[in-house]
């Protein structure tokens, strides 16, 4: 019969060893390839791509760790199993830190080595799952990084691409807090002709309303009390560059109409002066109330709106578009190693599945103070369900959502009739995307699809998700 899993090579000079590991595993129904020195396995690595060698740290021509870095160098995929002797186990947790999955002892207990196989592959078929969501969803504008596998933000990426090289035009993005505002608008600069110059930001709601216009614009000397030297503004010095206002629902009335002259002519006059100064500067707003509400409330003014929204973009809330929340996990868990200066750290499906179910009242930004928490606490390879903060096992509303909305009939019913029904408004609601209708019923994506095998007529009704996997 012919083998049908992974190639596994056996690295060893005991020739009986070889041979009865080599049974084994074929019996487990691994395919195997054999070497007796380091530079036979060298060579069916390269030749065979193995996913997983069982090493011997003792070959005639070198020593385990040394041929260990080696491998490694020319296949990082390769999941290394040390197979050590009696006597050796502190040089083989030396080979665990410089990069091989685990060791076994000698002599070698065949259920206990194939359990550790297991792991490993599986531990080899999550990081190559993980590589191929992460690169196949991400987009980088300089050193600015987006992932995203929803259309809705899919769409948002290939406008930023056109609208950030049309680098005069006026930007408003909108959005709750937290979803990530401020990274389009540096994404957006990032990828213009301007992105040599300076990217200033000011948050109109974070300054006392007597100090917006000081920074925007700047001041000059004796313009007001402490003002004992002259100041330029935030527009003066972003000349060439990109200006970003954020929170700009909550500038004050009085710098309104200021700002809306700055961006008819690009002039502006420094608070107490007297000359008007011209700039180049492309102007960037963000904001997370409703502008166009605001208008007709007169606690903004209209002229200012319309002249802010040339090209409006609108960020939907993570929890409109859950298919973004594994890729941004997997950034935001390989980015936030590298900043705790941790070795690479796994997430496991089963914590993506609670990420993904979760409803993220916070959105992105809570999504990654959640990862953040876990990883300073947590010292694992591999972020499992169980590692997860309890809050996000829970399913969650937002304000004005109430889940009381069901009330047993005197009569009783059957619970696979509400079972169909919930589903059946979860794919209409959300158009048959099953990522989307499994966080609105606050299940795994899999466990839906399992569901549907129950309602074939339902099953019809979803639609096959691009870059699902």
């Amino acid at each position: 019969m012919k083998n049908q899993g992974p190639l596994i090579l056996v690295v060893d000079d005991e020739e009986l060893l070889l041979v009865w590991m080599s049974e084994r595993l074929r019996a487990a129904g691994y395919a195997v390839a054999t070497a007796s020195t380091g530079a036979e396995a060298r060579e069916l690595i390269i030749e065979s791509n193995p996913a997983l060698m069982l090493l011997d740290l003792r070959l005639p021509d070198g020593n385990g760790i040394r041929l260990l870095e080696g491998f490694r160098e020319i296949d990082r995929e390769l999941v290394v199993i040390i197979v050590t002797a009696y006597g050796e186990i502190q040089t083989a947790v030396e080979a665990v830190k410089a990069g091989a999955y685990d060791f076994v002892e000698k002599p070698v207990e065949i259920d206990g080595l194939l359990l550790t196989i297991e792991k490993g592959l599986e531990k080899r078929r999550l990081r190559q799952q993980v590589a191929v969501l992460r690169e196949q969803h991400r987009w980088r504008f300089a050193d600015i990084d987006l992932v995203a596998r929803s259309p809705a933000m899919g769409g948002i990426v290939k406008k930023l691409e056109k609208v950030a090289r049309a680098e005069s035009a006026t930007i408003l993005l909108s959005g709750e807090s937290g979803t990530g505002k401020d990274l389009l608008a540096r994404a957006i600069h990032a990828w213009s002709p301007r992105a040599d110059q300076p990217f200033l930001e000011i948050n109109c709601s974070a300054l006392p309303e007597n100090l917006v216009e000081s920074e925007l614009f700047g001041h000059e000397r004796g313009a007001f009390t402490d003002a004992r030297a002259r100041k330029q503004g935030l527009a003066e010095l972003a000349d060439g560059g990109t200006l970003f206002l954020d929170e700009v629902g909550d500038m004050p009335p009085g710098t309104q109409p200021k700002v809306l002259r700055f961006l008819e002519d690009s002039r502006f006059k420094r608070v107490g002066g007297i000359s008007d100064i011209q700039v180049d500067v492309r102007v960037i707003a963000a904001t997370n109330h409703d502008l166009h509400q605001m208008v007709e409330m007169g606690t903004f003014r209209s002229d200012l709106y319309f002249r802010l929204k040339v090209v409006p973009i609108h960020i939907p809330p993570l929890r409109e578009r859950p298919e973004d929340i594994g890729p941004l996990s997997l950034l935001f868990v390989e980015q936030l190693s590298r900043d705790l200066k941790r070795d690479p750290v796994l997430l496991s499906e089963s914590a993506l599945r609670i990420l993904e179910a979760y409803r993220w009242p916070g959105n992105v930004r809570e999504l990654r103070n959640v990862l953040e928490r876990v990883l300073i606490l947590e010292d694992v390879p591999e972020l499992r369900a169980e590692h997860l903060p309890i809050e996000t096992h829970e399913a969650t509303t937002v304000p004005g959502e109430s889940r009381g909305f069901c009330q047993l009939p005197t009569e009783g019913l059957r619970l696979e009739d509400v079972e169909k029904n919930l589903i059946g408004q979860a794919l209409a609601r959300t158009q048959g995307n099953v990522t989307r209708a499994a966080a609105l019923l606050g299940i795994s994506r899999d466990t839906l699809r399992y569901r549907l095998t129950k309602f074939p007529d339902l099953a019809g009704e979803a639609v096959r998700e691009p870059g699902s996997l």
